[in-house]
Parts: C-alpha cells; structure tokens; sequence
C-alpha cells in the first residue's frame, strides 16, 4: 500500500470514527435497541392479552386458534392490538413529560449567583443610602 493511500485509508477511518461518535448517531442506535426490547415486551404483553380475553371468545365461536380465522383477520387483529398497546404507552410516556416539563417551569430558578448579587446589590443600596444621609 503506497503512503497515500494509507492517509487516505487513515483519514476515512477517522471520519467514520468521528461520524459514529458523534452524539446523535449513538442516542438514535440507543433508541432502536430500546426500541427493539420494547417490541418484544408489547408482543408478550398482546399475547398474553390475546390468551387471557381472546382465546375464550374463540372457543366459543368455534376456532382454535387466532391464525385460523378467514382472510388472515387473526393477523390484522394483533397488530391492531399491538399499535393500541404502543400508542397507548406512548401517550403516557408524552403526558408524564408535559406534565414534568410544565413543572420545571413553574419551580423557581434556585441560581445561588444570581440570589449573592441580588443580596450584594441590595447591600451596596443601602450603603449607599446610610452614606447619603450623613
């Protein structure tokens, strides 16, 4: 390999580097692994679902299994439920941080700087004010 082509190599390798930490890239693979592992907990959650309400339903109309339903409904009938278990986390997760987010407004900011000059501004005022009168 000439030199030049191992710079060019190195300074690809550099940028990819670069690239991949860059903070944005590494929060969205956080996401999708997060994303991937909360999939998984919804399926077991809508199996369980289907299991518990849906199986006694089936049973009583007849079919054994939800796959087994005309037209591949049975299909349509868990992702139905799945995006509703989804949507729904998902709602409570956006009103919990309004609801956060509405009290980080409302609190006082607690700045110690900003309180030590206002106590110093106040002080000098009355200094100032003492120094006046004499």
């Amino acid at each position: 390999m000439t030199r030049r082509a191992r710079s060019s190599a190195t300074g690809f390798l550099r940028d990819f580097q670069e690239f991949i930490m860059r903070g944005n890239v590494v929060d969205l693979a956080v996401a999708v692994i997060i994303g991937g592992a909360f999939g998984k907990v919804v399926d077991a959650f809508v199996n369980w679902i289907m299991s518990v309400l849906l199986n006694p339903v089936l049973k009583q109309a007849g079919v054994d299994q939800l796959q087994n339903l005309p037209f591949g409904v049975g299909g349509f009938i868990v992702a139905l439920v799945n995006f509703i278990v989804i949507a729904f986390v998902i709602f409570l997760l956006i009103r919990a941080l309004e609801k956060f987010m509405r009290r980080q407004e409302d609190a006082p900011a607690a700045d110690p700087v900003l309180e030590s000059q206002e106590r110093l501004t106040a002080a000098i005022d009355r200094l100032t004010e003492t120094l006046e009168r004499r």
